[in-house]
């Protein structure tokens, strides 16, 4: 099937306000993005927000393994309430963000962060929180999440005109690889002075912040089209879509395949760095803050690309090379060999990731890219689920290190297999 042509889009493109043209960093190809308000306005909320989730996913960690005796399981529960919303409340989401204002949900998303934060805050404080609490929390949270998130990934194409689309994703995924060195680092620090209670009441007003910034968002106040029909029927037209584009199909399938295949390392690694190097938390956090730093530089290169063809090649390149680099690094028993390849990773899975946001923003009409972030977004719930057959291996097989091998051996061979079987993706410009 012949590549549909992107429709253009209800209104006029955005411009750049009057005092936008004094910005150094608008002169700038690789921030061009800031040039606008709005995306301004968005990235600081975003940048903020993500930082909080950081900040709130290791002190919550930090919570738990005081409430419940150390126990690992039950962290991998309260990862699990988390994430688990990601499959079915993004699908609400994405459906609401193409009825309704997507500027309005982002806000209620945070706004609903800050108050849960703030009761788990409050729980700790009077020193009653119990592990349901979090559990329930956590899934409150993880629920706002995947209400907001479709909504803020779709919003960027009424934000920047689409020639600027694949620079402002990229500029946005940058703020939110930056938060994964600074958050959990920063939380860590504040526990010991504050206590976690004292962390979460910071967190919970960073999400307020996170919401005032949004509310001065001028686009996304209105639906790009208006809905025809019930949520129900929103999200099955959105999957109709999603199975009929042949484009979109390709992109989504090669997706969901990294996710399977490629995240695995994720919740292995520290066990591999237990494992193949002998170090403690402290040195996996050095090595974590690397992949970190490829990943920012992986999206800030991306970001200065400013007219990029064959993006459904890059696509398949970058997911080989994922698949290549994760074999690779799992093999690796000296720390200072592990940074190229750690660093290798992390780059190549952020372009991928903002490459293919940006594809299924393109390829999709504007009424329909809320539902398609959602639907992508459903990958990311199976996150946690995908790593435990490699964890069930590393278990019978006494070797981390070899599981992530065949995790990088299936991606690699995966993404070989759909790069000979899906020629649309390859040939898509």
């Amino acid at each position: 099937m012949a590549q549909p042509a992107p429709t253009p889009p209800t209104a006029a493109p955005p411009s750049p306000s009057p005092r936008q043209s004094r910005l150094s960093l608008g002169r700038i190809a690789m921030f061009e993005s800031f040039r606008y308000r709005d995306f301004r306005w968005m990235w600081a909320g975003s940048f903020v927000s993500f930082t909080a989730m950081m900040m709130q996913m290791i002190t919550r960690g930090w919570l738990v393994l005081r409430i419940a005796d150390d126990s690992p399981l039950a962290l991998a529960f309260v990862m699990m309430s988390f994430a688990a919303p990601s499959t079915f409340v993004s699908l609400i989401g994405g459906a609401l963000a193409d009825r309704i204002s997507k500027k309005r949900l982002i806000v209620i998303g945070q706004s609903g962060n800050a108050a849960m934060t703030a009761v788990l805050a409050l729980l700790d404080f009077t020193g009653v929180v119990a592990f349901w609490h979090v559990l329930a929390i956590g899934f409150a949270n993880g629920s706002m999440m995947a209400l907001a998130m479709p909504s803020r990934q779709a919003i960027l194409s009424e934000i920047v005109p689409e020639c600027s689309l694949m620079n402002a994703i990229s500029l946005s995924n940058s703020g939110m690889n930056m938060t994964r060195i600074i958050g959990p680092a920063l939380a860590g620090f504040l526990i010991v002075f504050i206590g976690t209670h004292g962390v979460l009441f910071l967190v919970s007003g960073t999400y307020l912040f996170a919401a005032a910034s949004m509310a001065m968002v001028n686009a996304g106040a209105t639906p790009v089209a208006a809905p025809t029909g019930g949520v129900a029927t929103d999200i099955k037209a959105g999957f109709v879509f999603a199975i009929s584009d042949r484009a979109m199909q390709g992109v989504l399938v090669l997706m969901l395949l990294s996710i399977l295949f490629g995240s695995s390392y994720w919740a292995l690694m520290p066990a591999w760095a237990r494992e193949a190097l002998d170090v403690q938390s402290d040195g996996l956090g050095i090595l974590m803050t690397i992949m970190g730093a490829g990943a920012l530089v992986g999206t800030l290169g991306l970001a200065a690309v400013s007219n990029m063809t064959h993006r459904g090649l890059v696509l398949l390149v970058t997911c080989l090379m994922w698949g290549l680099s994760l074999a690779a690094f799992s093999q690796v028993t000296n720390y200072l060999a592990a940074v190229p390849f750690l660093l290798v990773l992390g780059l190549v899975n952020s372009v991928f990731m903002s490459l293919n946001m940006t594809m299924m923003q393109v390829l999709a009409p504007p009424e329909m890219r809320g539902r398609m972030m959602a639907i992508g977004m459903m990958t990311f719930g199976a996150m946690p689920l995908s790593a435990m057959p490699f964890g069930a291996l590393a278990e019978v097989t006494g070797s981390t290190p070899d599981a992530l091998l065949i995790s990088g051996v299936l991606l690699t061979v995966a993404t070989l297999i759909f790069w000979a079987a899906h020629p649309t993706l390859r040939r898509l410009r």
